[in-house]
């Protein structure tokens, strides 16, 4: 793998509702330019195993988080030498579960990352297996890391963790900011027809839905999605 001799770059390398999109917000306060969570390259990595593209988009901004970026933290360590990493946490297991929950019904049902992560969709009834996948992503990460305190870091908001942490981390200066709490579940201000379609779609995982009821239900999906007008005929 060709290694890329650039500027330090930052990657937070936690699971999605673990406070990435603090990290990216505490990273713009800090004056990096930081690059969120994108699907194409997730699909990159996932489903292609190419990381063209990848490398390209790091050597443009500075601190990355979600994905598709802590699924590859190995690749990322060989191709960036020098970068720091960043391994956000919940205070348990449980409390990230229930936000992946709550997160699952606000996001697009059609643009979907997670199943392409996790297998599913949705983590109803589906508790654990996606408990032991964010159990085992943070042991392999502290494993990986282990004895290399000046490129790893690993920080739970909830917990109290805040900028001083942070900046310490990689020498800046503490800004005069309260620290950010980004994406919050009572900060997500999206159309209801997204959790009602959400709704449906998870009770048919769950099979609380049948799919005859699934069938009917799918009938509206469309008008919702188009503003709920019905098409004219």
């Amino acid at each position: 793998m060709e290694k890329v001799n650039i500027n330090t770059k930052i990657f937070g390398i936690g699971l999605n509702k673990t406070g990435t999109t603090t990290l990216g917000q505490c990273g713009r306060i800090l004056g990096y330019r930081c690059k969120s969570v994108s699907k194409k390259l997730l699909e990159d990595v996932v489903l292609r195993k190419d990381l063209t593209s990848v490398q390209r988009i790091a050597t443009k901004y500075d601190l990355f988080e979600d994905w598709p970026w802590p699924l590859i933290y190995r690749e990322l360590d060989e191709m960036f030498p020098g970068s720091k990493f960043i391994l956000t946490v919940r205070k348990n297991p449980k409390v990230w579960l229930e936000s992946l929950k709550r997160h699952s019904m606000t996001k697009h049902p059609f643009k979907d990352c997670d199943k392409l992560v996790y297998g599913y969709s949705y983590p109803h009834k589906r508790a654990k297996e996606h408990i032991d996948f964010y159990m085992q992503h943070n042991s392999a990460v502290r494993n990986y890391f282990e004895g290399r305190d000046s490129d790893f870091l690993e920080i739970c908001w909830e917990n109290g963790d805040d900028f001083e942490k942070l900046c310490k981390f990689l020498n800046r200066d503490i800004p005069q900011t309260p620290l950010p709490h980004a994406n919050k579940a009572s900060d997500n201000k999206l159309p209801k027809r997204r959790y009602v379609v959400n709704k449906i779609l998870s009770l048919f995982v769950t099979k609380k839905l049948t799919r005859k009821n699934l069938s009917k239900n799918l009938k509206n999906i469309k008008i919702l999605f188009s503003g709920g007008r019905k098409n004219r005929t």
